[in-house]
């Protein structure tokens, strides 16, 4: 129950606070308010469970910089997810986050799970498990994230210029031409050609610094650029 039982309820019984019994009038009458307040109940669990939803998602959005088109597609997404009872045994902060997600990924807007999780109110790990969940009930066919999608906002918050962001996307088709970029993060596959084009480029940006932008580890940092130059034929 939305409000743990705690409102007010018309009682079953046909009496009155001292114990007699109703007129057939005061019957009827009460019979038409207990179904009006079944239907009330429900139609305002339904309508707090949404609202509280999409501002949710609004507010993440605000927080990521999502278009307002794009928040539109997640509120449809909760939606349908709401209609389909698939917030049942489910929290909603972690189908709207998930919804949000969706949207993101069907509208080629580079967020990253990390970067969702940010400013959910939910852990990285069930974001991962109630996405996967609701990507499958709903059908939504994902096509796996370009990590060139990414380039182009790292580049700018590491003020890289036009010429080094050029070279990250041609690290990145010709390792991706290889075989490399399989079951690898897409965004450290982006930071890290970043950093190789950025040493090519004449614009050396240090591991940490590209690694606090892309939010990933030094450690990814290094492992796929060393796998890049090898790519490229530079090592």
């Amino acid at each position: 129950m939305h409000d743990k039982g705690l409102t007010t309820q018309i009682d079953w019984k046909n009496q009155d606070a001292y114990g007699r019994s109703l007129s057939s009038e005061k019957r009827s009458q009460m019979n038409r308010l207990r179904k009006w307040q079944e239907r009330i109940r429900t139609k305002d669990a339904g309508e707090r469970n949404l609202q509280f939803a999409l501002s949710e998602i609004d507010r993440m959005a605000s927080a990521l910089g999502i278009p307002r088109s794009t928040r539109e597609v997640a509120s449809v997404l909760y939606r349908r997810a709401l209609n389909e009872d698939l917030i049942r045994g489910r929290s909603i902060e972690g189908v709207a986050t998930s919804c949000l997600y969706a949207a993101c990924r069907q509208e080629g807007i580079p967020r990253s799970l990390d970067e969702v999780t940010d400013v959910a109110r939910i852990p990285y790990k069930e974001l991962g498990r109630t996405y996967r969940y609701i990507a499958h009930e709903l059908g939504l066919e994902m096509q796996p994230v370009d990590p060139k999608e990414y380039v182009p906002r790292f580049a700018s918050e590491l003020e890289l210029s036009e010429e080094t962001t050029q070279k990250a996307n041609e690290i990145i088709e010709t390792s991706a031409e290889q075989g490399l970029l399989s079951g690898k993060s897409p965004t450290g596959f982006a930071a890290a050609a970043l950093y190789a084009a950025g040493l090519l480029c004449n614009e050396k940006r240090t591991q940490r610094e590209v690694a606090d932008v892309a939010q990933v580890t030094e450690v990814t940092i290094r492992n796929r650029y060393q796998e890049q130059i090898e790519a490229m034929g530079l090592y």
